[in-house]
């Protein structure tokens, strides 16, 4: 059984705030004809990375309610800045917190190793009211969480 991503220590950013690490690992099925990692596939590992820092895919402390109420990306900006090719170790897809508002905030991504950064992207994501169907403010468990990862000099 090969393991396709696991959570490695939190690691801090240059200003000061903890980054969220992600390991993501290649698989064959990734590639483009140019055995290349498919430029859709490195936002599949961007998502995974999103999903564990904003532990959706985890079962609240005690029973009580999640950690986040319900999201929506509303925007991606990415920039590939080099291949990423079949391999045998992980890549780390770091994650940090560059801006908290009322109803959004704004992670900012790195998809590395350590010789090289293969992606830089960054995300809005917006606080959702799904019976409104509309934007909603985060609640402050949100943002105390989110400000833990801010990296001040963003």
């Amino acid at each position: 059984m090969v393991e396709i991503a696991t959570e490695a220590p939190p690691g801090r950013t240059a200003g000061g705030g903890e980054r969220h690490v992600h390991l993501a690992q290649v698989r064959f099925a990734d590639l483009d004809p140019l055995n290349h990692v498919n430029n859709v596939r490195m936002l599949t590992y961007l998502e995974d990375a999103r999903i564990a820092f904003l532990k959706w895919d985890s079962e609240p402390d005690g029973g009580g309610e999640r950690l986040f109420g319900a999201l929506v990306v509303a925007r991606h900006e990415v920039d590939y800045l080099r291949p990423l090719l079949l391999r045998r170790a992980p890549v780390r897809v770091e994650t940090r917190v560059t801006e908290v508002r009322n109803a959004s905030f704004r992670l900012a991504y790195e998809i590395l190793d350590d010789d090289a950064v293969y992606l830089r992207a960054e995300s809005v994501i917006v606080g959702y009211d799904l019976d409104r169907q509309a934007a909603r403010r985060l609640d402050a468990g949100e943002r105390a969480y989110l400000l833990r990862y801010r990296d001040p000099a963003a």
